[in-house]
Parts: structure tokens; sequence; C-alpha cells
């Protein structure tokens, strides 16, 4: 396809969606089905309104069925998925259209997902638009009945584990997706949404309490110190505040948010994305805490100078200042984060510091109601 968009000063090509390669492949396999013919590529249209026109591959003719394949091309989307092939296998039936996950394609194991605990993981969108490329070849060829398909992705298995799928309950393969049924390059809202569809399963586990992290990066320290497996927790890596949106949307009243101080520190200056690319005020904003501490101009100028926000605190702890512009800068953080909660949630942070300290050592700060949470966070996780 030839799709473009413009981000950062790059053009970057479009792609095309799982779920645009099952509905071109299941296309494909209903003509070739029921016009007893072979067909080399099939046009589609997409939600979008973008017009595909998909190569197809692996051609299988038997008696009552025909297979075949579409390979996925996720443009200039750094997709696991892309160059996979996706395949379709229809067969006839007397009325109804039945649609199924083959090899490869996970199926659902937690309520709260767009599937129904047991399905196949193929989203409504996808389905929606098998059901329309059906429809459009049966009534070219004037048929009344129904079909059988099976949609399966090679080495989805596999795959799949690069994806948030083991997280979400979905095992066993890849989901079919797609809302649009093109692939925006590096799409934020893509990432949104998956972290949606996190918040949304855990509603369904009916988890009271919510520990939120932006990644990976203090693991060891929050299990081991904390008693906190982040792994159980929601990462929604630079969007903090989108998170905190969509939680408070779906009624969750009790938010825990841990990470470093080097995205943490960003939300003091009511910055909710974190991504250095959005915003980096890091120096800017210990040097404003440490000023109202008393920080000398020299001390405040090496702040402004340093790399990382472990530099900053080693240079604070020299001036004797290093706790009480910790504690500073995280009040100013769980202030934003109720004014972006609008106040309908208890959100409490935890926010540690210097890395390069053995694990033991290491400082944290955190909110008066942080290690209430922290316990309760604990009980949850041993019920399971």
């Amino acid at each position: 396809m030839e799709e473009f968009i413009v981000k950062n000063g790059k053009r970057l090509k479009c792609g095309y969606t799982t779920g645009s390669c099952a509905a071109a492949a299941v296309k494909a396999c209903a003509v070739m089905l029921l016009g007893n013919t072979t067909v080399d590529e099939v046009i589609i249209n997409t939600p979008k309104g973008i017009r595909l026109n998909l190569q197809i591959g692996d051609i299988y003719k038997q008696k009552e069925s025909i297979s075949c394949s579409v390979k996925k091309d996720a443009g200039d989307d750094p997709d696991v998925t892309n160059g996979i092939k996706i395949f379709a296998k229809v067969e006839k039936l007397e009325k109804e259209i039945l649609i199924e996950g083959g090899s490869g394609v996970g199926r659902v194991t937690k309520s709260g997902l767009q599937c129904a605990v047991g399905e196949a993981a193929i989203n409504p969108v996808p389905r929606q638009m098998i059901h329309e490329v059906l429809r459009e070849v049966s009534g070219t060829y004037g048929y009344k009945g129904g079909f059988c398909i099976e949609i399966s992705a090679e080495n989805g298995e596999e795959i799949a584990k690069k994806t948030f799928n083991p997280r979400l309950g979905i095992t066993g393969g890849i989901s079919i997706l797609g809302t649009s049924g093109i692939v925006e390059p590096m799409s934020e809202k893509a990432l949104v949404e998956t972290i949606h569809k996190e918040i949304d399963v855990r509603i369904a586990q009916n988890n009271k309490y919510f520990l939120i992290t932006p990644g990976n990066f203090g693991r060891d320290f929050a299990l081991q110190r904390l008693g906190l497996d982040i792994d159980k927790g929601l990462k929604c890596s630079n969007y903090i505040g989108e998170t905190i949106d969509y939680s408070v949307y779906n009624n969750i009243k009790n938010i825990l948010l841990i990470g470093h101080a080097g995205k943490l520190c960003k939300i003091a200056g009511g910055i909710m994305n974190t991504h250095s690319r959005t915003a980096d005020c890091r120096c800017e904003i210990f040097a404003a805490h440490a000023a109202l501490y008393g920080a000398s101009k020299e001390c405040i100028s090496k702040i402004m100078q340093s790399m990382t926000t472990d530099e900053i605190n080693v240079i604070l702890r020299e001036e004797g200042l290093e706790e009480a512009v910790n504690i500073s800068i995280l009040e100013k953080v769980k202030f934003h984060l109720n004014y972006r909660a609008n106040h309908k949630a208890n959100i409490e942070v935890v926010m540690f510091t210097d890395l390069n300290r053995q694990l033991q050592d290491r400082v944290y700060y955190q909110t008066s109601g942080a290690e209430d949470m922290i316990k309760e966070l604990c009980k949850e996780s041993e019920k399971g």
C-alpha cells in the first residue's frame, strides 16, 4: 500500500492489520470456493475507508474447503507480527457463519476483553470485516448458505510471547486485531488501547487496588524492598495520564504508582506523558525544589548540568538536601495526579532513586498512604 504519515519529521509508510489479512484471505477463499476459480489477489475495504489490494499465497484446494494466506505488512511500524502469514480456511455450511481460531491464534482465558472467555482472540472489527467480505462474495454468486471459517497464524504461539497477550490472559497465539484495518507507524493510540485492555482485564478480576508502574526498571527493588511484584502490576509506559484517566473512568478508587525518580519527577511539573520526546524537565524540577530548600547557586548550577536524576541526588546528598527535595517533589507528584483524577481516586506514590547503590541501600520515598496500600496489594497478590 502507498499510505504514509509524517511523524517527527519523517515520512513513514503505513501497513495493514492482521484483521485485514484475515478478511482478505477469507474473501479469496470464498471467491475460489463459490466461483470454482483461482485468484492471486483481492481488494478489501477497511473501516478507515482505505481500499487494500492484497496478494494471495499458499492456495490449497480440497473437495469441501479452500485455504490460502495473506502476508502481514506493518509498514514502518516496529510490529512483531510484521511479515507473518495469516491463513484462512473456508468451507460451506447450511446457514450460519462460524469463525474460529486455528493454530497460532490465541484463546481468551480472562474476562474483560472484547472476546468472551473461551473464544478465539479474533476481535470484533476483524470479525465484522470477515462478515462483510462474505456478504459481498455471496451476493456476487447468489449464494444463500453459510460458512465455516478457521483463521490461523504462522508461528503465532512463539510471536505471542513478545506481545501483551500473556499478560492479558490470551494463550496459545497472537490476536487478530485492528479497529481501522490500517497500521499507523509507532501509533501511540495503539499503545494506549493496549493499556486500556489490560485495565479492563483487571477490573473483570475484581481488583480493588491497582499497582501502576512505567516499566520493569525497579523490579528487584520493588519485590525485595516493598514485597510488590510489579510484573503483576499494570505497565503504563510513558502514558501515566491516559492510564489515570481510564482508571478513574472505570471507577477505580485505589491506585499505587511506583517508579524511578527519573520518570516520576516529571509529573511534579504536571507532565503526564513522561517520554523525553514530549518533555524533559528533570533538572529544572529538581533545581526549583532544591532552591526552595535553600540550595546554593553553585548547587543549582550543578543540578542543571546533570545528565540523570541519580547524579542529581548525589549532589543533593552532599548538600544535605536529598530527602527534603525528593519529598517536596513527591508531594507535587501526588498533587498533579489527584488533579488529573479530579480527586475521584485515592492515589499514592512510591518513588525510588539511585539504582547504582546496592539493593538494600537504595533510597525511596512514599506518600503518607502508600504503606497501607502496599499491604493491601500484597494481600490481593496472595489471594491469586
